[in-house]
């Protein structure tokens, strides 16, 4: 049995070193697939005491049995089969099996429920939370307004530097998924704040270069913006469930009911597949045609030079 531990872990880094390096995964998303294969693993070795290629069928089969009885979500139980796939598609690939044992094995349909998606005036009580008159105040106002009028994801805003800024062009060129650069238009309320902030804000050593900073001068995490954003909801009265991500889905469903084109939207919110924009069309709200209309009017993300 110890043998069999020892060849799952060999083969556990081999894979974590396969998913980062080749297949340039984020560093939460190749977390993400690491939790989910140490999960299978420690089910396999439990309940069966087999090494990963002597793995059957029917042994995933009861993985996903055991996740439905802990209650896992329909949604959780399809990414964890999907992070198992991947395992078995990569000894695949480097031929330590002969066939996969995930061939056949379904997970349920995950439901794809929306969150809750702010209203512009819910948008603005919030903004006007945030003291102007401080450094943090700015600074917070600044990532609200960005975060809703350009649809970033929160790991693309903690991670975008002052380099990206092209507020002369009327756009800012973002590093989302797999290292994909997309253009993204901001308007130009977002970029008065974020030049306000960067006016008032402690100086940075040369050589760092990004935008938004806590009060040591570091770079912001994921947990700090969520943070700023559910302060910001509760000050402002907001009885949703909201986190940075409400704000993209905000600005995807306003964009779209307000008459965008679903395929502009696509590439504004770095979507690889249209049908992951199509969900929001079956909303019914009317919002931010104007600011559709000017960041248009300022850089067509359409042109050859993208």
């Amino acid at each position: 049995m110890a043998d069999i531990a020892k060849k799952w872990q060999k083969i556990r880094a081999d894979y974590q070193r396969y998913i980062i390096a080749e297949k340039h995964l984020s560093q939460n998303t190749a977390s993400a697939y690491m939790r989910d294969f140490d999960e299978f693993m420690h089910f396999v070795l439990r309940i069966f005491g087999v090494a990963p290629e002597a793995v059957e069928a029917n042994m995933v089969e009861r993985f996903m049995a055991w996740l439905y009885d802990k209650g896992r979500s329909s949604a959780s139980q399809a990414r964890t089969l999907s992070g198992v796939k991947s395992f078995y598609n990569y000894l695949l690939l480097h031929e330590k099996v002969k066939s996969l044992p995930t061939d056949g094995v379904d997970a349920p349909k995950a439901e794809r429920l929306l969150p809750d998606v702010l209203t512009v005036a819910e948008v603005d009580a919030m903004l006007e939370t945030f003291d102007m008159t401080t450094v943090k105040g700015c600074r917070d106002s600044a990532i609200v307004e960005l975060l809703y009028s350009t649809g970033l994801r929160v790991s693309e805003l903690v991670n975008l530097r002052i380099n990206n800024l092209f507020f002369g062009e009327g756009y800012i060129v973002v590093v989302g998924k797999g290292d994909k650069q997309r253009m993204v238009p901001v308007g130009a309320v977002a970029r008065d704040k974020i030049q306000l902030y960067m006016e008032l804000r402690r100086p940075k050593r040369a050589s760092e270069s990004t935008l938004f900073l806590n009060n040591r001068g570091e770079a912001l995490t994921r947990v700090m913006v969520f943070n700023i954003i559910k302060q910001a909801a509760r000050l402002a009265g907001i009885d949703k469930q909201i986190s940075p991500h409400t704000l993209r889905h905000s600005y995807a469903t306003h964009l779209l009911e307000g008459g965008a084109n679903i395929r502009q939207v696509q590439e504004l919110l770095g979507h690889e597949s249209i049908a992951t924009t199509e969900v929001y069309t079956h909303l019914n709200r009317r919002h931010l045609r104007t600011v559709v209309e000017d960041a248009f009017a300022e850089v067509d993300i359409n042109s050859d030079d993208n």
